[in-house]
């Protein structure tokens, strides 16, 4: 059977690691997604309740590429849906459009609403009642028809309530995570924390706690009939959860008020008692932590044109120097690459990768930095 995950445009590497981390399946990446073969339906109500990565999980019925509606309309008429409209009566449909096209995303769920009503006379269009989410995903000329497994976007967390102005995905903070190399058991820290999203996203990864575990009762696959005790489900997945971890996650900042909505943050998440916060100057990191101590440091950087940039990149980097593992990493989402580089050779640094994300229609630069005497 085929699994289907959307994820942001530059996220499907990492959404395909992750995927092969839990579920063990092989895989194929394109454009903001990634399709992958499962085994057993748990094997992608898992990937809903676990991954940190996608936005929606879907079983992919069938996929084709179009040149415009009439011609989307055809290859509509020719999928089989199998068993998933036999043990159904109430269904819905749900359509997320990228690209350019004669039609809007409406006419897309209108047309495959038309078809299952005509050829399949035991399954009706309810959009409160539903039983089964068919869901249509359409980048450029390619289509995506399948169930929805999730429910709801993935990528919005419930815990994301007091906000910093440039708060980040938590997908994108997660991707971010892995990009660093970073390890459970690894210390990690953030100094501009802001809202705490990256040690919230980084205390999930570390401990094995699942980034959903707050919305058991939220989850599409709940009304599938797939022979699943779902109680005993959950509970398994909980179960391997770490047992009161020494915190190695690190959320600093130096206003108070950030500190606050990292720890409220994390509180509402469930792992507040897995990251140690503290309102800490960057010129006072060489205090907080002894010489080459720190393994990871992941932080998106300061980009106020009201600060005086220069100082703080060169402050910070000379810090991380000091405090960062020989073979450490820095992982940076910033607005001026250029402007940062400059900053991090002053002070043995050299980069050591770059990648694009985008968070919507905004492009996210991601530089991976390493000491240079390595």
């Amino acid at each position: 059977m085929k699994g289907f995950a959307i994820t942001s445009k530059g996220l499907e590497e990492t959404a395909a690691l992750e995927i092969k981390e839990l579920i063990g399946a092989k895989y194929q990446i394109e454009e903001s997604c990634v399709i992958f073969d499962f085994e057993k339906f748990g094997d992608l109500c898992l990937l809903c309740y676990k991954a940190q990565s996608v936005d929606i999980v879907l079983h992919l019925i069938d996929s084709f590429e179009f040149k415009d509606i009439e011609d989307f309309e055809e290859a509509i008429e020719k999928i089989n849906f199998g068993d998933c409209v036999e043990k159904c009566k109430r269904f819905k449909v749900e359509c997320i459009r990228i690209g350019s096209h004669d039609f809007k995303s409406v006419d897309a769920e209108k047309r495959l609403i038309n078809f299952i009503n005509k050829k399949h006379k035991n399954i009706k269009f309810d959009l409160r009642g539903y039983e089964i989410i068919f869901f249509v995903y359409i980048v450029n000329n390619a289509c995506y028809v399948g169930v929805d497994f999730s429910g709801f976007e993935l990528n919005k967390r419930a815990y994301k309530i007091y906000l910093h102005p440039n708060s980040l995905r938590g997908t994108i903070a997660y991707a971010l995570i892995r990009e660093s190399g970073f390890q459970k058991g690894e210390v990690l820290l953030d100094p501009f924390s802001r809202d705490g999203i990256i040690s919230i996203e980084a205390a999930f990864y570390a401990n094995n706690f699942p980034v959903n575990y707050f919305k058991k009762d939220r989850f599409a696959f709940l009304k599938l009939e797939l022979g699943i005790d779902y109680e005993k489900f959950f509970k398994k997945i909980d179960n391997k959860t770490e047992k009161k971890p020494k915190p190695r996650i690190y959320s600093f900042d130096y206003l108070f008020k950030f500190v606050d909505f990292s720890k409220k943050n994390a509180k509402i998440a469930g792992v507040d008692k897995l990251i140690e916060f503290s309102r800490t100057e960057l010129e006072w990191l060489d205090i907080k932590f002894k010489k080459e101590s720190v393994d990871r440091i992941v932080t998106s950087l300061p980009s106020s044109k009201n600060a005086n940039l220069g100082k703080i990149y060169n402050e910070f980097f000379y810090q991380s120097d000091y405090i960062l593992k020989k073979a450490g990493v820095l992982a940076l989402i910033t607005k001026a690459p250029d402007f940062v580089k400059k900053c991090a050779e002053r002070h043995n640094f050299e980069t050591a990768g770059e990648k694009y994300a985008w968070s919507g229609e905004q492009q996210l630069i991601m530089t991976i930095f390493k000491k240079k005497n390595i």
